[in-house]
């Protein structure tokens, strides 16, 4: 068993540390004073077109997506350290390489299940970070933890589908950069296979019936960073049945497909985070003071960096096996890892973080740390892609199955 990385890996990783410490963390406070002074918070500071201009230049770009047609080619365990590293600066990082959530899920289901036209008009822009997009299939009406139960209908009127429904939490869709949704709903709500229900339909953001009602924040943040989490009307919406993604009843399917890789990322970006916390940990251990000595001194502060340490450890070689099985038996042979990084890794960097605002005290909640925004962040995550209730129902039922009589 070899735990080195290989030597492409090993290239693209000294050449994003370098990236990221050069460029991308100086450019936290600039983006930050920047967006004070957008006339819409959901602008994006003028400081994020010089970020992907030198990652661009520096060969630093579309690194998630496998197909080398559209993507830097690499598996999903090459990909893995590099979304951990982008993760050290999740306002920032993952954006100015353009491996931001999320349009990398929307761009490797255009990439897999899109045709020729689709690519051309909405891969294209969005692969070279000219446009960006949303994906729209959570509800506030349904428990959207089980995708069958969505609501929203998509109905085929001659040589078009017209779209009707509420959808809330739609990452991304506040950014007036947002050309386009990915929107799941039902064309077939009688259909014998409730799997077979759903589909999924490009929607230009201006078309006729479209109504972005208002923002929704998450722990009181208005996530600047994802260009919001809106709530949207679909009201009659009509666009070409050129539209559709793939083919009519296959929407379930490729969400499952999107959401594998995604949960790779997700996972490595948490990782990424919990190493920002450790590090702001250390450091703010080591040059405070309290009761006479440096908080370093105190024996619970010795004991939250060291747990910190073995969970990350841990949780690195789970995710970094996960991406191997991705790669070599496909999602399907990968079922059980894939839950399992989902439960293991939000619930676990939540608690690091957690521990680092705990350290920090009154800063710790502050806008000066990071810490508070990386918290509500994780904690989202344990909601994101499935709650943790739906992978362990989910984890739990394969592991019984093997015992089963």
């Amino acid at each position: 068993m070899d735990f080195a990385f290989d030597a492409r890996t090993e290239d693209l990783r000294t050449r994003l540390l370098a990236f990221m410490a050069e460029w991308v963390h100086p450019a936290e406070t600039v983006a930050q004073e920047q967006r004070a002074r957008l006339e819409s918070p959901w602008e994006t500071p003028p400081v994020v077109a010089e970020l992907t201009t030198e990652a661009r230049r520096r060969g630093l770009w579309n690194l998630f997506l496998p197909d080398p047609r559209y993507g830097a080619g690499l598996t999903n365990l090459q990909y893995a350290p590099l979304a951990e590293i982008t993760g050290h600066s999740p306002r920032l990082g993952p954006t100015a390489v353009n491996c931001a959530a999320p349009d990398t899920g929307n761009m490797e289901v255009l990439a897999q299940f899109g045709d020729a036209r689709q690519r051309e008009r909405w891969l294209a822009p969005l692969l070279a970070g000219e446009i960006r997009s949303a994906f729209a299939m959570t509800e506030p009406e349904v428990a959207s933890s089980d995708a069958t139960n969505i609501e929203t209908r998509i109905e085929r009127d001659g040589d078009d589908y017209v779209i009707t429904g509420r959808k809330w939490y739609i990452s991304g869709a506040m950014n007036p950069d947002c050309a386009v949704f990915i929107v799941m709903g039902k064309t077939d709500p009688e259909g014998s296979d409730i799997r077979r229900q759903q589909s999924m339909v490009l929607v230009p953001r201006d078309t006729p019936g479209v109504e972005i009602r208002r923002a929704m924040r998450v722990y009181g943040y208005e996530d600047h960073a994802h260009g919001g989490h809106a709530e949207i009307i679909f009201d009659r919406v009509r666009v070409p049945v050129s539209h559709l993604i793939g083919e009519e009843g296959g929407g379930f399917a490729i969400a499952q497909a999107r959401l594998g890789p995604g949960r790779i990322h997700h996972c490595m970006r948490l990782i990424g985070m919990a190493e920002r916390a450790i590090e702001l940990m250390c450091r703010r251990a080591v040059s405070r003071t309290a009761f006479g000595g440096p908080i370093a001194d105190q024996g619970v502060v010795r004991n939250w960096i060291a747990d910190a340490r073995v969970t990350v450890e841990q949780l690195r070689l789970l995710v970094l096996k996960t991406a191997w099985l991705m790669d070599t038996v496909g999602n399907r042979g990968a079922h059980t890892e894939i839950q399992a990084i989902k439960i293991a890794t939000p619930r676990a960097v939540v608690d690091i973080l957690d521990k680092a605002v705990q350290l920090h005290g009154a800063g710790g909640v502050s806008q000066d740390f990071p810490l508070a925004e990386l918290w509500a962040a994780a904690r989202t995550l344990r909601l994101a892609d499935g709650p943790d209730e739906v992978h362990q129902r989910s984890l739990a039922r394969r592991e019984l199955g093997r015992y089963a009589p």
